[in-house]
C-alpha cells in the first residue's frame, strides 16, 4: 500500500504546474493534501478510481486539507476530539478497517511567534486525539507538521534555534508524541540521513542549494512497525515550496 502526502501550497496553482501528471504517475492508494487554499466548487478534479474528501477553511484562499482514496473509508471526520469541524480546515480523519488515517496541516507559530501558545495548545489536543484513536486501532498521521524535530532535519540548525518551526517548545511536542508510542517513519528507515528535506524557502536559489527543512511527516503507531516497507521524499517533484513524501507499508 502506498500513501502520499503533499503540501501543495494552493491546489489550483499546483495543478497548473503538473500536479495531475505526478498524481497519475505515483498511483497512490491514498493521497493527502495540505494547504489546498480554496472553497467548495472552486476546482473540479477528475480523479478516476478515487473517492475525494475535502475540508475547507472558513477563510477564503487559506489552509485546507483533502484526501483522495481508492478504498472508501468506513467514516470521515472533519475535526479533532469530539468535534466534527475545524474552522481552518486543518484535519481530516478517515477510518479504515485496520487503521485510522489522520491528514493534518499544523498551524505555524508565525515568524514573530505570536501564534506559538495557540500552536502548543493545538499540539496537546492533537496528541490526546491521536492517542485516543490509537487505543481503538493503529493510526497513520501525515502532513505538514511545521516542525523540524532534530538538528539533522534542517540545513542551518544553529542559526534557526528559537525560530518558528524550530523552537524547543515545538520540538518538545513532537518528542512527546513519539514517546506516546509513535514512529517517525522516515527516521525509522534513515536515522542518520542528512540533507533530506521536504520544504524550501522561495528565496533565490535556496532549493537549488538544498537549504531546506524536513517538516512533512508520516507518523505511525508503533503497532504498525512490522508492516512498514519504506518512507522516502520525492525531492525531484516541483509545483510547490514543499515536495511530496511517501510511505509504503504492507496491507
Amino acid at each position: 500500500m502506498k500513501l502520499v502526502s503533499w503540501n501543495v501550497n494552493g491546489i489550483r496553482a499546483c495543478v497548473k504546474k503538473g500536479f495531475l501528471d505526478y498524481f497519475q504517475q505515483v498511483n497512490a492508494d491514498i493521497f493527502c493534501l495540505q494547504e489546498t487554499k480554496l472553497q467548495a466548487g472552486q476546482i473540479e478534479l477528475n480523479l478516476e478510481g478515487y473517492y475525494q474528501y475535502w475540508n475547507y477553511a472558513e477563510k477564503k484562499g487559506y489552509s485546507g486539507t483533502a484526501v483522495f482514496t481508492k478504498e472508501k473509508p468506513i467514516s470521515v471526520r472533519y475535526g479533532k476530539g469530539d468535534s466534527n469541524e475545524e474552522a481552518e480546515g486543518r484535519i481530516l480523519t478517515l477510518e479504515y478497517e485496520r487503521f485510522y488515517l489522520v491528514n493534518v496541516y499544523t498551524p505555524n507559530a508565525k515568524r514573530d511567534l505570536t501564534r506559538l501558545s495557540y500552536r502548543l495548545g493545538w499540539e496537546d489536543e492533537m496528541r490526546a486525539y491521536i492517542t485516543q484513536l490509537d487505543q481503538v486501532k493503529p493510526v497513520i498521521m501525515c502532513g505538514d507538521l511545521n516542525v523540524a524535530h532534530e538538528e539533522i532535519d534542517l540545513k542551518n540548525a544553529k542559526s534557526n534555534k528559537g525560530n518558528s518551526g524550530f523552537t524547543l517548545e515545538e520540538r518538545g511536542k513532537m518528542t512527546a508524541l513519539l514517546e506516546e508510542g509513535f514512529t517517525d517513519t522516515f527516521r525509522h528507515f534513515y536515522p542518520e540521513k542528512e540533507d533530506a528535506y521536504s520544504w524550501w524557502s522561495y528565496m533565490n536559489t535556496v532549493r537549488e542549494r538544498n537549504i531546506g527543512w524536513r517538516i512533512d511527516y508520516f507518523i505511525t503507531s508503533n503497532a504498525l512497525k512490522n508492516r512498514l516497507i519504506d518512507a522516502y521524499i520525492h525531492t525531484q517533484v516541483f509545483g510547490s515550496d514543499h515536495c511530496p513524501i511517501i510511505l509504503e507499508l504492507e496491507k
